[in-house]
């Protein structure tokens, strides 16, 4: 019994380390060679997978034969799979001494077994094409823009196009080849860019766009024999990324070249996924894609970086500091572009303070690492222009169902005011703002509401500021009687109650008409109509 128990733990292991979460991304392509060999009528191809994984992947999650399962691109209809076994097996890895990236601080180490699987198959024209496709599963644990990532798969697929492409012989095209470029340096919160080019044997335009990245096989079946028949599902993306925006909302990819750049997310590794769209003389008729999991270091580059809309309207004494310091940054030098102040017109400091002669505009500039290997250099236009006072008042009284009259109160020294935003703070109505200067709001409900308000001026200063409304409930009326009809020559007391001062009218064949009970002798049939008023705020009956 011990020695099935001991044989049933190594199994256990041995499952583990076959199915460990271990994928990190792949590409298919395919390559036109001629007519067939053993059947000239068909057409063969060369067709190849580049897999990504982590280096240290055990023999057991290494496969040495896999399956290209081929589908009808028409149908999608399974045709037929065929055993590709490894070609290569390499590990790319970038360098990580000082020596190798004197600009950055704490480089992140980065490290991908490619394995390429490569095979030649001849196929029958088609009218609609191939697709082909590879299913593995899982990624490794803790992605950053996909949730329980270690259970979700891949599905890396490209399409032959068939012999009804709007381009003349496509079934004889060769798919773009990407270039190998994915140990690129990337620093959490920090500028970056990637290249992410192929090249076209065909002389085809390529044109490049963020897209989904597919899901496929399951931790049940990690490696099925049989790809699922397309079309395939994207990956369940972590808000707010998403196949398009993998990276963020400042991430972008230029169309034209399929440089990756903009500024980086927060340290940690992300699923991206960049199609290519393959056209030639205008027309759009192949696809290729390429999935990576891009590493985002916690690292800090040599940048100097400033504000790049930076107008100040609270003095003429600014502080400035480069947004981008690290500890790879040895000096810095300043120039405030404000030559009258002589020479307190520059700084060595790291994070000086200047007081600026005169209002006006001034181009600051900023370099780093004077003299040394890595040396940095921006500038930026600052606005100095102080004596900007926002405010605003409401009219009284502040009442439910009553016309609240805001009034932009501001001052500014320089310039003029020329914008406004008002949020009435009404949590349950989405039209409660407006961009008018002095606009009218009525709440429909008492309570107290947060008003914010945004003021700028013409020289772009802008501020916020907040204060609270009271609106108060209208009083409460009763009145008795509504209706009733007397005797000539006699009076009626009309009787009204609540809190506050009354008033009647009209005021004809009245006595105490300012009262909760005045008398009435009316000699023809009349409406009398009765005004409660408590702070201002008034309730009618008749």
């Amino acid at each position: 019994m011990k020695k099935y128990l001991i044989f049933f733990i190594l199994s256990l292991v041995s499952f583990k380390e076959v199915f460990a979460f271990h994928t990190k991304g792949g590409w298919m392509y395919y390559q036109y060679l001629g007519p067939g060999l053993l059947d000239p009528t068909k057409n063969l191809y060369k067709i190849g997978l580049n897999l990504y994984m982590i280096c240290n992947a055990s023999a057991g999650q290494i496969d040495n034969t896999i399956n290209f399962s081929i589908f009808n691109a028409g149908t999608n209809a399974f045709i037929q799979d065929v055993p590709v076994s490894i070609n290569t097996n390499i590990n790319t890895q970038n360098c990580t001494l000082p020596s190798c990236h004197p600009c950055i601080n704490l480089v992140p180490s980065i490290c991908y077994k490619v394995i390429n699987y490569e095979t030649t198959v001849e196929l029958a024209s088609s009218l609609n094409g191939y697709v082909i496709s590879k299913q593995r599963c899982c990624r490794i644990i803790g992605l950053s823009n996909i949730p329980n990532s270690n259970s979700v798969g891949a599905t890396y697929t490209i399409k032959i196009p068939g012999t009804n492409s709007s381009v003349a012989t496509a079934e004889h095209n060769s798919s773009p080849q990407f270039i190998f470029n994915d140990t690129s340096i990337v620093c959490g919160n920090n500028l970056f860019s990637i290249n992410f080019t192929a090249t076209d044997a065909d002389g085809d335009s390529l044109v490049y766009a963020f897209c989904d990245a597919y899901n496929g096989a399951s931790s049940g079946v990690p490696n099925p024999g049989t790809a699922s028949n397309p079309p395939y599902s994207p990956v369940p993306y972590l808000a707010p990324f998403s196949g398009t925006q993998p990276l963020g909302g400042l991430a972008t990819i230029n169309p034209q070249t399929g440089v990756i750049s903009g500024t980086a997310p927060s340290s940690g590794e992300y699923v991206l996924c960049v199609c290519v769209f393959e056209y030639r003389n205008g027309v759009f008729f192949a696809e290729s894609r390429k999935e990576l999991h891009l590493v985002v270091g916690d690292c800090f580059p040599v940048h100097a970086t400033l504000n790049p809309d930076h107008t100040t309207c609270d003095g003429f004494t600014q502080a400035f500091s480069n947004l981008s310091d690290n500890p790879s940054i040895q000096n810095w030098f300043w120039d405030f572009g404000d030559p009258a102040s002589g020479v307190n017109d520059t700084s060595t400091l790291q994070n000086p303070t200047h007081t600026f002669t005169a209002a006006g505009y001034y181009t600051i500039k900023l370099k780093v690492n004077v003299g040394l290997p890595c040396v940095d250099s921006t500038s930026e236009v600052i606005g100095i222009f102080p004596g900007f006072f926002p405010g605003f008042t409401f009219s009284q009284p502040t009442c439910k169902n009553f016309p609240v009259q805001f009034t932009d109160t501001t001052t500014s020294n320089y310039g003029f005011v020329n914008y406004w935003r008002w949020d009435f703070g009404d949590p349950v109505i989405l039209s409660d703002t407006s961009h008018l200067k002095n606009p009218v709001y009525t709440y429909p409900n008492s309570g107290t509401y947060n008003v914010q308000f945004i003021v700028g001026n013409s020289k772009g200063c802008r501020d916020t500021i907040y204060k609270d409304i009271v609106i108060n409930d209208n009083p409460i009326l009763t009145l008795f009687p509504h209706d009733t009809t007397y005797c000539g020559l006699d009076t009626l007391q009309l009787t009204a109650t609540g809190t506050g001062t009354f008033s009647w009218t009209p005021n004809i064949n009245i006595i105490g008409a300012n009262t909760a009970t005045p008398l009435v002798f009316p000699p023809v049939p009349v409406r009398y109509v009765v005004t409660l008023n408590s702070g201002g705020c008034t309730t009618k009956d008749s």
